[in-house]
């Protein structure tokens, strides 16, 4: 068992920066791909971003990529997300999972094996 606890959200203006954090306890961190997802009122949990066992590769999905920035210090069992440039649109609870298995894209919500409880992420207009 992983246990996952969020951290870092709120209420920010457009244009402004967050960093969430994702606190892991229970097994080997460096044994899991870890991903950020998020999931807006109405919609579909969708696919933020993954970071490898290492750090060394990280994927982002297009809508984020080059405003968010992942990574994971096994050291400490966290990984983080770097938000900024922060839009309206990026309104939703954000979620960190970890994946223990292999699979072949981590972007899908089935390939994760644990889930935090997320948090709440507001930019207002």
């Amino acid at each position: 068992q992983v246990q996952l606890v969020e951290s870092g959200g709120g209420l920010v203006q457009a244009g402004g920066s967050l960093r969430l954090s994702c606190a892991a306890s229970g097994r080997t961190f460096s044994n899991y791909i870890m991903g950020w997802f998020r999931q807006a009122p109405g919609k579909e949990r969708e696919f933020v971003a993954t970071i490898s066992y290492s750090g060394s590769s990280t994927h982002y999905a297009d809508s984020v990529k080059g405003r968010f920035t992942i990574s994971r210090d096994n050291g400490k069992n966290t990984v983080s997300l770097q938000m900024n440039s922060l839009r309206p649109e990026d309104t939703a609870v954000y979620y960190c999972a970890a994946a223990g298995h292999y699979s072949t894209t981590y972007h899908y919500p089935g390939e994760y094996d644990y889930w935090g409880q997320g948090t709440q992420v507001t930019v207002s207009s």
